[in-house]
């Protein structure tokens, strides 16, 4: 995706979206000038404080896959990823198949970019649907028709919340984002979270990545300590190793994490 030409209907390239800006820090191709030129600032800002963004986004994704794969292997066959993002290497559904060929996967997002590029891709896999939601409005994605038609919530579910809650600025009203999405869930549901970490005593720097992302569709950009993380979870219960920088985190592990380092941090919760 190199011209304008090429935009989905209602998409101006010359606004960046995240979606496209993490697809680049992944290494992918669907993205424009704008979105490119956006995310190699923050890969600057970030380089000031000694971290590889390029890096810490891919150790994202591949904390998601062991994630979700510990889960589908504990026996878990329903998935909502929310904020899903472009399709890239190692997805969802690709990871959770593998493990468990009967599982449904439902992905939302809003950015047209991510839903034309979705759709397209999973056309043909009966067990992967794509919808339109808004983070914002949680009780419209678990109401949504395709939502209700592929999952069972009367049975446990993972919903998965990856690198998306950084773009809601209010500690609150992300909290009440993941308790309204987890509400009433039945036993043996999880929650996967992942949220990017300025590093303890790192924040000053990285704080001007918000100027960066304002200029973006999705407006704000906010970095949050781990109590401030630990929050966001509310009832869930994490499970081990609980909240930890997702370059080490490892389903059951027993760790003593560095939390200097500016990363991601990953955790995998139980909905009680």
């Amino acid at each position: 995706m190199t011209t304008p030409e090429q935009a989905p209907p209602g998409v101006d390239p010359a606004v960046p979206s995240v979606a496209r800006m993490y697809d680049y820090y992944l290494g992918g191709k669907d993205n424009f000038a704008a979105d490119r030129e956006a995310a190699e600032k923050v890969i600057a800002i970030s380089r000031e404080v000694g971290n590889d963004l390029r890096g810490a986004a891919r150790a994202n994704r591949a904390f998601l896959g062991r994630a979700v794969r510990s889960l589908a292997a504990r026996g878990c066959r329903q998935f909502l990823d929310v904020g899903a993002g472009l399709p890239t290497q190692e997805n969802v559904h690709q990871v959770v198949l593998r493990e468990v060929p009967d599982a449904q996967v439902v992905y939302v997002d809003n950015d047209p970019t991510v839903l034309v590029h979705a759709r397209a891709l999973l056309a043909d896999n009966p067990q992967t649907s794509v919808v339109e939601g808004d983070l914002l409005d949680p009780e419209a994605i678990r109401a949504h028709r395709v939502v209700r038609e592929r999952i069972d919530f009367d049975r446990p579910v993972t919903v998965i919340l990856c690198a998306i809650l950084q773009f809601v600025p209010d500690d609150e009203v992300a909290a009440s984002i993941v308790a309204r999405l987890c509400a009433d869930l039945a036993p043996g549901s999880h929650l996967v979270l992942s949220h990017p970490f300025p590093g303890e005593g790192q924040d000053g720097p990285l704080s001007q990545v918000d100027g960066i992302y304002k200029r973006s569709a999705a407006g704000s950009f906010t970095l949050r300590s781990r109590d401030r993380l630990a929050t966001l979870l509310g009832d869930a219960e994490p499970v081990p190793p609980g909240l930890a920088p997702v370059e080490v985190w490892e389903p059951g592990a027993d760790l003593t994490p560095d939390f200097r380092v500016p990363t991601y941090l990953g955790v995998v919760a139980r909905v009680r």
